[in-house]
């Protein structure tokens, strides 16, 4: 499904408003925003919001964008590794471990 890049930005104003709680959604930027938006949707997002970020990005390019993620959770990097049926291992998050980790680890 490929839309323009100003139905692409109306596609992001439908996303949930728990996702960028710190942030303006309306002043987002599809491009220089793909990480932030890959990530907060993959890790907090439901799943209508699952789908509106297929609307967005292809799914190789939010499986490009996730295996870069060194925090990705491991929840949701196994989530996008079966999805996109890409080994866990590919993952940055999955080779090299934070070295402080995360306070409270779900």
């Amino acid at each position: 499904m490929s839309a323009n890049k100003s139905n692409k930005a109306q596609i992001v104003s439908q996303l949930s408003d728990h996702l960028f709680w710190d942030i303006n959604k309306e002043k987002l930027d599809i491009v220089k925003s793909k990480k932030t938006i890959i990530q907060r949707v993959l890790e907090y997002g439901l799943i209508k919001d699952w789908k509106l970020l297929q609307q967005i990005y292809s799914l190789q390019e939010i499986e490009a964008v996730a295996t870069k993620i060194r925090d990705l959770d491991p929840k949701t990097a196994s989530f996008i590794s079966l999805i996109c049926n890409t080994p866990v291992e590919k993952f940055t998050c999955y080779t090299s471990k934070q070295s402080m980790p995360q306070h409270w680890n779900f």
